[in-house]
C-alpha cells in the first residue's frame, strides 16, 4: 500500500546556504595547498559524492594515483637536497603545481556550477533513488482515490453557509438608516412643539 507523503529515497534535501558551500570551498581548498597537494583527493571525494557524476569518480581515481606516485616519488629522493638533480627537482614542483592548480580549478569550478544550476531550477540533485515514483494524491486517478478513502462516520455534515448577496444588504441598511432618520426628525418636533 502506497502512503501519500514522499518516501525516504524521494525526499528532498534542502540546498546548503552559500555561506556553508563557500566554508567548505574554503576549507578544501588549505587543507589540498597546504599538503601542496597530496590531499586533493579529499576535495575530488567530496565533488564526486555531491554530482554522482561517473566521470568525477574516475577522476578522484587518477588523482589518487597521482598522488600516490607523487609521495613514492619523494619518498625516493635523497634526503640531502644537494645529491638531487635539477631534473628531478622541476619534475616534483612541476607535478605538485601542476596537480595543486588542476584539483583546485576542476573542483571549483565543477561544484560551483552543480549548485548554481540546482539553485536556478529549485530542484533537487539529479540523483533519484526509483524511477517512478509514486505518485501524489493529487496525480492519483479518481478510482484510486475512492479506494483509499474511507469515510469517517463520526464527522457531522453541516451545509455551507449561504452568502447574502450584497444589494439585499445595503439595501436593508439604507432602509434602517432612513426609518431612524425619520424618528430622529420626529423627535426633534417634538421637543421643539413643547
Amino acid at each position: 500500500m502506497h502512503g501519500y507523503g514522499p518516501t525516504p529515497q524521494q525526499q528532498t534535501t534542502s540546498l546548503p546556504s552559500p555561506a556553508t558551500l563557500t566554508t567548505v570551498r574554503v576549507i578544501l581548498v588549505t587543507v589540498t595547498v597546504l599538503s601542496c597537494g597530496l590531499l586533493g583527493w579529499v576535495a575530488m571525494l567530496r565533488l564526486a559524492i555531491v554530482t554522482r557524476r561517473p566521470r568525477d569518480w574516475v577522476l578522484l581515481v587518477v588523482v589518487m594515483v597521482l598522488n600516490a606516485a607523487l609521495f613514492a616519488f619523494i619518498m625516493g629522493t635523497p634526503d640531502d637536497p644537494d645529491d638531487m638533480s635539477d631534473a628531478s627537482v622541476l619534475l616534483m614542483l612541476l607535478w605538485i603545481v601542476a596537480l595543486l592548480a588542476g584539483v583546485i580549478t576542476y573542483y571549483l569550478y565543477v561544484e560551483i556550477r552543480h549548485y548554481s544550476s540546482l539553485r536556478s531550477l529549485g530542484s533537487p540533485p539529479p540523483y533519484t533513488a526509483s524511477a517512478h515514483p509514486a505518485p501524489l494524491p493529487y496525480q492519483q486517478h479518481p478510482a484510486q482515490q475512492h479506494q483509499h478513502q474511507q469515510p469517517n462516520p463520526y464527522t457531522v455534515q453541516t451545509p455551507p453557509p449561504t452568502p447574502t448577496p450584497a444589494p439585499q444588504r445595503l439595501d436593508q441598511v439604507r432602509a434602517e438608516l432612513d426609518e431612524l432618520s425619520d424618528y430622529l426628525r420626529k423627535e426633534n418636533r417634538e421637543g421643539e412643539g413643547r
